[in-house]
């Protein structure tokens, strides 16, 4: 064999890959009908494996459901005068089957998700896939015929421009009223939660009934969120959509919300999109949508409705900016910092009330003066594509809206303007996917892990991420290779919180494990992110490398300075796993602790550098692209954070 150490590496990763998914050599999901109790649980692990099934009526998550919570279809109004796939595509697409794109292209995944959301926007459902279908009550009105006409023509350039007019009408409120009557997206709406029940197959693949409330206040200022519901088609039938027809508050969401719950007996959760596009609204420290001071009953609804929050997708990554983590190399990662949606600029101090990490240390802040934090959330992704078609791989990437779709130009597209300003096609990021440390792939196991937080983020690559955090952890946990037993039986999982602190324990620790994707890249290293909540009020950082990779060393300050390497070969868009390492896994223990201070931990996860997807692009259509294009990417995952309170 040419390369024995690529062999060895494989088989040293095995064992890990299995015990870290929890599944050793068992095929078989644990179910959902979890009944034994913990001192059974420690009496068959005493009595050792010959005496029982160790894969049977496990307790915890033994793997991770990957899938993605934000996709639009052209039952959405923006999307559909351009994208002609519909949410049966969409789900096909999703769970493995080949389909043609809007404009005939064949697309497949790599590897089948396990679970998406339907996030089509509620404001229009269905109105522009209903026009151009024909619906013969639409067909009365002279301006809805001649929209059907040019959408289902071939001038483009009049499909676009038709696409502008009607965005300028339901922004200006003169759309056809039938666009916001309740009794059409009432009919719309049980057509599309039909078609999400036919799909869903529990046990095989988890489609979501949901959709994507759509405020854009200032105008522009991106506050969207993603509804998605416990709940089947009978029970999510009961109640009509809410849109911004009817408010653009997100109280008045959780209010609309609730009311769902105690109407239908039901469960829903709100997932706010990636705030950088938000112009420093969301994650006012100081006052509500409304401009009323924040309070503490408007911080525990907050949670309550949205305990998750969007960090990564297509129009960027939003969990820091190097602007507020000066200290921080890896923190200028495919940012969109130029405006809101309409590239409105940013005033200083707004970009500080659009980022994840930020928002975790302000929660800090927020909670020792209101008694409870709006900002503790947990971390997913998502793609945001409007082309039905999850596609976020890096070679493999079927962009924001079927308008760019592959092709030589579409890295010089121009996917925002404004007076002079503008994002073009190669500043897309394909990116991402959520991972959910569930019991099954059932809706009613995936939304409950998504609603204790035990969740993370991807870019795009499948990596299988643990992190616990506890009072013990030792060193040698660390060599065991069964790391969901240990974290569990020691700790708590990601997105909760320390159990309080032992008069003898010092400082937490934490166990953090990493896989890398099967057919993906080697891993950097593994960082541990904490921030913190001194005596006098302010907030700090702190990075810590707690797992890097081909023997490198950390220093004193808990930083590795030595980059791992680059192997990329642009021009063939290519890369070898020659550098890096294919797992890590580590126990760390703080050693900045201070009992009397609130604090986060969160891990980050990343990857050697890889081709990014204009790379690709390029090979495959030999064109030539500015330099000022970046072609080279180092992918990551960011786990929920477990928080520390005195």
């Amino acid at each position: 064999m040419k390369n024995p150490s690529a062999l060895l590496r494989l088989l040293v990763s095995l064992p890990f890959a299995l015990c870290l998914c929890g599944l050793e050599a068992s095929s078989a999901e644990s179910g959902g009908d979890m009944t034994l109790d913990p001192a059974a649980l420690q009496e068959t692990r005493r009595l050792g494996p010959r005496s029982f099934s160790p894969y049977a009526n496990r307790e915890f998550p033994t793997r991770p459901y990957w899938g993605d919570q934000h996709l639009h279809t052209s039952w959405s109004f923006d999307a559909g005068f351009v994208c002609t796939l519909g949410v049966e595509e969409a789900l096909r697409f999703a769970r493995g089957e080949q389909v043609n794109s809007t404009y005939g292209v064949p697309a497949r995944l790599s590897r089948p998700l396990d679970w998406v959301v339907m996030t089509d926007h509620s404001d229009s459902m269905g109105f522009t896939s209903e026009i151009r279908a024909g619906n013969e009550d639409l067909m009365q009105e002279d301006l809805l015929k001649k929209w059907n006409q040019v959408m289902n023509g071939d001038d483009f350039d009049a499909i676009v421009a038709t696409a502008m007019d009607a965005i300028q009408r339901q922004g200006n409120g003169t759309l056809p009223e039938v666009a916001k009557d309740p009794d059409f997206l009432q009919s719309v709406w049980e057509k599309y939660t039909t078609i999400i029940e036919e799909y869903n197959e529990p046990g095989r693949f988890t489609a979501f009934i949901g959709y994507e409330w759509t405020p854009n206040p200032g105008p522009g200022n991106n506050m969207h969120r993603n509804l998605v519901y416990r709940d089947g088609k009978k029970v999510a039938d009961q109640v009509t959509p809410y849109t911004t027809f009817e408010s653009v508050d997100p109280e008045d969401l959780w209010k609309w919300m609730a009311n769902y719950e105690d109407k239908t007996g039901g469960s829903l959760l709100a997932i706010p999109h990636n705030g950088n596009l938000s112009n420093g609204l969301m994650f006012n420290t100081v006052e509500t949508y409304s401009g009323n001071p924040l309070t503490r009953e408007y911080a525990i609804n907050r949670m309550k409705y949205e305990p998750l929050y969007e960090v990564t997708q297509i129009k960027g990554d939003s969990e820091s900016h190097p602007s507020l983590s000066p200290n921080d190399e890896f923190a200028d990662y495919e940012l969109w910092d130029k405006g809101n949606l309409n590239l409105t600029p940013k005033e200083p101090g707004m970009i500080q009330h659009e980022y994840a990490r930020e928002a975790f240390k302000n929660g800090l802040m927020l909670e020792e003066k209101l008694g409870a934090n709006p900002f503790k959330f947990g971390l997913v992704a998502g793609s945001d594509s409007h082309t039905a078609l999850t596609a976020v791989e890096e070679d493999n990437f079927f962009g924001k809206h079927s308008g760019v779709e592959p092709s030589p130009g579409r890295w010089e597209h121009v996917t925002l303007a404004f007076d002079g300003r503008e994002i073009l096609g190669w500043e897309m990021a394909a990116a991402g996917y959520t991972a959910v440390w569930a019991t099954d792939n059932t809706r009613e196991a995936i939304w409950d892990a998504m609603k204790r937080k035990e969740v993370y983020a991807s870019t795009g690559p499948r990596m299988t991420v643990r992190f616990f955090g506890g009072w013990d952890f030792t060193q040698g946990d660390a060599g065991v290779r069964e790391p969901g037993w240990i974290g569990y039986d020691k700790g708590v999982p990601m997105g909760a919180d320390l159990e309080a602190k032992p008069k003898a324990a010092k400082a937490p620790s934490f166990l953090v494990a990493a896989l890398r994707d099967p057919i993906g890249a080697n891993l950097d290293r593994i960082q541990v992110i904490k921030g913190w909540l001194d005596k006098d009020g302010k907030t700090h950082e702190r990075i810590y490398d707690v797992a890097v990779s081909d023997g490198r060393m950390v220093g004193k300050d808990g930083r590795c300075k030595k980059p791992v390497g680059n192997t990329v070969d642009v021009p063939n868009a290519t890369w070898t796993n020659s550098i890096g390492d294919p797992e890590l896994i580590a126990v760390w223990e703080d050693p900045d602790f201070n009992s009397d201070e609130p604090a986060f931990y969160y891990a980050r996860v990343i990857e050697i550098p890889t081709p990014r997807w204009t790379a690709y692009e390029a090979k495959r259509f030999k064109i030539t692209m500015p330099d000022k294009v970046p072609m080279i990417t180092q992918e990551r995952a960011y786990t929920s954070p477990i928080w520390y309170n005195p």
